[in-house]
């Protein structure tokens, strides 16, 4: 009898504390704020929320690529903005929706960017701004209009808008 309570504390134990890793390892990309404030789960972007990736961001590739291609985002993270050298930004294959933000602009050393296979529905104006951008993909969202600052781009040699319910204006 003895042994089996030993063997079921023992299992009790590290079961307890692979769950205080697992919550060790999400404070860990917390702040020390968020965590005196009691903030939810939703806020902090952990796991079950797909607002933005948690942990830490992803890295700006040597060719100046940030891909965040399949993450399920619902947003932009913040963070992609901050990002000022970046070259192509694959945003592709997630669940975002509305317009991508105005800080887009920000970006002025953009060239490709792949908004393909999300249900964006607008495009912002400030995209105009983007004065290197040569390929633009908005490919499969739910796109119905384009906004006229796109003549603004010089550079841009391919724009696709395959896949979307864009219906042109008299």
């Amino acid at each position: 009898m003895t042994k089996i309570f030993s063997v079921v504390v023992f299992v009790l134990l590290v079961v307890f504390i692979v769950y205080k890793q697992e919550k060790w390892d999400v404070a860990e990309n917390v702040s020390p704020v968020a965590i005196e404030n009691n903030v939810g789960a939703e806020q902090l972007g952990v796991p079950g929320n797909t607002d933005e990736t948690w942990g830490n961001e992803p890295a700006v590739s040597s060719n100046g690529v940030l891909d965040l291609s399949g993450q399920e985002l619902k947003k932009t993270p913040s963070y992609v903005f901050d990002k000022t050298a970046i070259q192509k930004l694959d945003l592709s294959n997630n669940n975002l929706d509305g317009s991508l933000q105005a800080e887009v602009r920000l970006l002025q050393n953009l060239k490709i960017l792949d908004l393909s296979n999300n249900k964006f529905t607008g495009v912002p104006a400030e995209i105009g701004q983007l004065k290197n951008l040569e390929v633009l993909d908005l490919s499969n969202n739910q796109i119905t209009g384009l906004p006229y600052e796109l003549g603004n781009l010089p550079n841009l040699k391919l724009l696709n808008v395959r896949g979307n319910d864009y219906a042109p204006s008299d």
